[in-house]
């Protein structure tokens, strides 16, 4: 089975897809890469980056899932263990994905403010930068530079707790009703007084907790917004059916895309 995910070799969605396959993993440097190639029948399964715990949500994924229609099949949660990585001590640029220079910003400005900061595709992309240039360093996982890169400095995202959640995708025919968490999108084609309300009392009355609510502009129109619903509830269950039925009847001039229901497997 061939999974793709975010690259080069030792990514953190590189841990993530590792914790779920024992199969081929390919490698691409954007969500919009993977979601194309699970659509386009290149690859059975994609791992993508769902939500950082200090960051938030990775709009990227939230784009591509609206605008491609794919089944979600597990969540995997990994920890994210940030390190200062380079050839030596004196550096004048850092390299990482945005996230990672994003949840490490607190720790830049104390300890290296005037360090010009490159967001790259991936913290391995970072690594590589690191590698092959003693001015750069890398923020990436404190195994990533291997015997090439020192580790000046441990833990240097701004809180401990870090966590980052990635999606399993898949085709939508592949899409299941059994697990304990579910996914929606819902893209209303409506704006007025007590619509987002309206969206969300249906999982309320069935004693249906939302674990995240997300909008996210629609590109139809400036103002114009569709909705991401996740809720702790599988789809196999009549409540989380009565309740998606009560909100495509609210959306029946837009849409209900179900991604899908889903466990979670947490990386050590």
């Amino acid at each position: 089975m061939q999974m793709v995910t975010l690259g080069p070799s030792g990514t953190y969605s590189h841990r993530a897809a590792r914790a779920v396959t024992d199969g081929d993993i390919a490698f691409t440097e954007s969500v919009r890469g993977i979601v194309d190639a699970v659509a386009d029948g290149r690859a059975d399964r994609g791992v993508v980056p769902i939500e950082n715990s200090i960051e938030g949500s990775v709009t990227e994924t939230l784009d591509a899932l609206a605008e491609t229609d794919l089944a979600v099949l597990k969540e995997v949660v990994t920890p994210i263990q940030h390190a200062l990585l380079a050839q030596q001590s004196g550096f004048d640029a850092v390299a990482s994905h945005s996230q990672a220079l994003a949840q490490c910003r607190r720790y830049l400005d104390e300890h290296h403010p005037d360090v010009d900061r490159r967001a790259v595709a991936s913290t391995a992309r970072g690594v590589e930068l690191a590698s092959e240039n003693d001015r750069v360093a890398a923020i990436a996982h404190p195994d990533a530079g291997g015997d090439e890169l020192n580790v000046l400095a441990e833990d240097v995202q701004d809180q401990t707790s870090n966590a980052t959640r990635f999606f399993v995708v898949a085709p939508p025919e592949e899409r299941s009703d059994a697990g304990g968490k579910s996914s929606f999108v819902v893209y209303p084609n409506a704006n007025y007084p007590g619509l987002l309300l309206e969206l969300l009392e249906p999982f309320a009355d069935r004693g249906i907790n939302l674990s995240r609510v997300e909008s996210r502009p629609s590109g139809e129109r400036l103002g114009d917004y569709l909705f991401h619903v996740d809720v702790a509830a599988g789809l196999y269950e009549d409540r989380t059916q009565a309740a998606i039925a009560d909100v495509e009847a609210l959306a029946e001039n837009g849409w209900v895309r179900r991604l899908g229901s889903y466990d979670t497997a947490h990386v050590t």
